[in-house]
């Protein structure tokens, strides 16, 4: 299975998201062809309601801890509640590495 698979299955799982959206950014970085380190996700779920920036970021990292310590580099959170997701639903582009 890819991480991009495992991570989507994780955070489904644990954050019940009404949106999201998994992306393998590792080609913006200097890795080997078809690695899977670096990714964005843009979540949006239920369980933030209530809960600060470093709040909905911890219950990412928590859900993601085994692929962390596995290899998985880099990870750009864009987190939302329902809500902030329909009124928002920008999310700026990620810039190329500069490594």
């Amino acid at each position: 299975m890819s991480v991009k698979q495992i991570i989507t299955e994780k955070l489904t799982a644990a954050l019940s998201p009404v949106y999201l959206e998994v992306i393998n950014e590792s080609d913006n970085h200097h890795v080997p062809p078809n690695s899977e380190t670096h990714f964005k996700v843009i979540i949006a779920s239920e369980a933030f309601e209530g809960q600060r920036l470093i709040g909905r970021h911890r219950s990412v990292n928590q859900a993601l801890t085994e692929e962390f310590a596995n290899g998985l580099h880099a990870l750009s959170m864009h987190t939302f509640t329902p809500s902030e997701w329909q009124a928002e639903a920008d999310v700026p582009n990620s810039p190329k590495c500069r490594g």
